[in-house]
Formats: C-alpha cells, structure tokens, sequence
C-alpha cells in the first residue's frame, strides 16, 4: 500500500511538473505559466484547507496579472485593423524578463503598455511624489517597467514610450477627484479600456523610423516568451 502512494505521488509530482512546462504564447501567458509553477501540489492541498502560504499569494497575483493581460489584448485587438501592430509577452534580449505588449503605431511611434490588475476596492494617487494605492506605497512597483522601456528602446534603436493600464482600479486626483489619467516619474497611467484611444491619438505623432521597419526588426530581437520554465522578473 504504501509502495502505491509512493508511485502516486511521483506520477503527481511529474504530472504537475508537465503541465508548469506547458507555455503557449500569447497575452499572460508567462504569468500564467508562473502561477502553475508556484501552485505545487503542497501548495494547492495548503489552498484546499485554508492555509495561506506564500507560493499561494504569489500565484494569486500572477493569475490577476494574466487576467488583466488577455483583457487588455481584448481592448487592443480593435488597434490592429487600423494598421496598429500588437506584439504580447516579448521577451527581452537581455535576461529572463519579458513586456506585456509592445505597440508600434501606423507613423512608428512605438509604446510599452503594462497591463496591472490591482483591487478595485482602493483607488490609485500620486501623493507627495510616491504613487499610492490606498494606503500601500507601490512606487516600486513600476521600475520593472522603466527598465524594460529603456531595454526595448536599446533594442529598437528608438525612444520607446511607457504607459500603465489600470484594470478597475480607479484613479484620483489631488483634491480626491476621479481623474482620466495619472502621471508618475514620467510614466503614464490611464484606465485600460481608454488605451486604445491614447494610441489612436498617438498616431499622429511621427516615429524616427518607419512602421515596417521597426516591427520587422521588433519580431527579431523580442521573440515571443516560451522559455519552457519561465521567471518573469515582475508580477502585474
């Protein structure tokens, strides 16, 4: 008998291990991916009881962040029969980090949008120069993507333009307001569903090089991310 539950446990560990490997390309898919890894068998008979544990948490917030990729690719899908090329989860060409997307406008003009599915129950400010959610300081949070902005910029040979969008959270303004956007350390920060309109008016701004140019070059050196073990750098 115990012999069966030995062999039983090998097969699941193996069968969990398969299915981690497992990375389709696409919008979340690394975050995804992420999540399966850190929900091993311990961890989901922890969630199965009602122990929180770390792994778990983690994964929680990789599966918010992948939910709030393929939303957004819902959202930019409309982009691409206006001549808009959407690349998702790239990976860059230096270590094992990856962007969300990476959009090139009809004039060339390239964006880095990062998808952030944070709760909805406490609305995102820029209060005395740190971007708070609530009551959290999560300035830290966007350095991620200053430093793949900077990474894609070097590969492309162009500036490259960072912009957050927020899945639900609402912003406020100074005096406690709803507001359309937010601005943080340079980084922009708008509601998800309004990026596509932010791009579309972006595209009246020329680029440095042509269109064709760029997403020729953008599919070489930022392949999609399906490294068989991927370790974002990064969670949304």
């Amino acid at each position: 008998m115990l012999l069966w539950l030995v062999i039983l446990g090998v097969a699941a560990w193996f069968a969990w291990d398969w299915w981690t490997r497992r990375h389709a390309p696409g919008a979340g898919a690394s975050a995804a991916a992420r999540a399966r890894q850190l929900r091993t068998p311990l961890v989901r008979l922890a969630d199965a009881v009602g122990i929180s544990t770390q792994a778990g948490r983690l994964a929680n917030r990789y599966e918010a962040g992948a939910t709030g990729e393929r939303r957004l690719a819902a959202h930019l899908a409309d982009l691409t029969r206006d001549g808009y090329t959407v690349l998702a989860d790239r990976r860059l060409p230096r270590g094992n980090a990856n962007v969300d997307f990476l959009v090139i406008t009809p004039t060339g003009a390239v964006w880095l949008p990062d998808a952030k599915r944070w709760s909805a129950r406490w609305p995102l400010t820029v209060n005395a120069g740190r971007l708070m959610h609530g009551d959290h300081d999560v300035s830290g949070r966007l350095r991620g993507l200053r430093h793949e902005t900077a990474a894609v910029s070097a590969a492309l040979g162009v500036p490259v333009t960072p912009i957050v969008a927020m899945d639900g959270t609402p912003l406020l303004g100074p005096h406690g307001r709803p507001v359309s956007e937010l601005a943080f350390r340079g980084v922009r920060i708008v509601p998800a569903d309004a990026l596509p309109n932010v791009l579309r008016a972006a595209a009246r701004i020329p680029g440095q090089r042509p269109a064709v140019e760029l997403v020729i070059l953008a599919e070489h050196v930022l392949p999609p991310y399906t490294h068989t073990r991927p370790r974002p750098t990064r969670n949304g």
